[in-house]
């Protein structure tokens, strides 16, 4: 199935890692331009390479929670490329917390980080989106935001309020620009590698640590998901082929979820 992609340009937040990695990997094999941006200059120069054999790649350092740094960056592709088709907003990670544990200070982070990753990249791709004709976002939310845990309670609580402004923002920037999000589970990364690392078993394989996880958590699908299966809900969403799609989300869990 030919998405449609070919001849475009994307910017991938949070793309030196896992998931976003993985969606700068499948873009570019779709024929698209992408920039990526992260904090770390090392792990994006690192990423930038392992992205350049599969097309025209632009790697950005960018704390997308600094407005300064997200507006250079927005002019940065600007003047690489002069046009943005798909922002995949796929920074942020979860804080582990109760509701006793969380103090002040950490539910504003939280929130900040939750609300302020999507907010300034949207405003500033906003107008290129608009005249590109086919312009998507696609944000990479949890299902906490559908499905909260008490040790989670403040990460939650931010991803229930993300996935709320996203089907807003649906309605506000129709029909000029879609906003759809993948809503992920349990997926494989860096969190998860370094316990398997850290394991008691040493003579456990990583496919048999990783199929016990996926029974521990109750898994139908019985393991973890991959970056590059999150990676295919992305270019979908974000693509041409699904041109009447908006205000949704695909979720992507292995079937982890009990909410309807």
């Amino acid at each position: 199935m030919d998405l449609g992609l070919r001849g475009k340009m994307a910017v991938v937040t949070g793309g030196s890692s896992g998931i976003g990695l993985a969606a700068a990997r499948v873009l570019l094999d779709e024929g698209m331009a992408v920039a990526i941006c992260g904090r770390n200059a090392e792990r994006l120069d690192a990423a930038r390479q392992s992205l350049a054999p599969h097309g025209d790649v632009l790697a950005v350092q960018c704390d997308i929670l600094e407005a300064g740094d997200v507006e250079r960056l927005r002019r940065d592709v600007a003047g690489w490329q002069g046009r943005c088709d798909l922002l995949v907003n796929n920074a942020g990670q979860g804080r582990v917390s109760t509701f006793a544990e969380t103090t002040d200070e950490a539910w504003s982070e939280e929130l900040r980080l939750k609300f302020f990753s999507q907010i300034h990249t949207i405003r500033a791709f906003g107008p290129m989106l608009r005249q590109s004709g086919q312009g998507a976002i696609v944000a990479v939310n949890s299902l906490l935001a559908y499905q909260p845990e008490p040790h989670m309670v403040c990460t939650s609580a931010a991803r229930a309020g993300v996935q709320n402004m996203l089907k807003s923002l649906a309605g506000e920037f129709a029909p000029d620009i879609r906003v759809n999000a993948v809503v992920v589970g349990l997926i494989e990364s860096g969190q998860w590698e370094r316990r398997f690392q850290a394991r008691e078993d040493r003579g456990i394989t990583r496919a048999e640590w990783l199929a016990d996880l996926g029974r521990e958590k109750n898994i139908p699908m019985k393991r973890l998901g991959r970056p590059e299966e999150v990676a295919n809900a992305i270019a979908f969403l974000g693509s041409p082929a699904s041109a009447f799609i908006t205000g949704s989300q695909i979720e992507v869990s292995g079937g982890l979820s009990r909410h309807i």
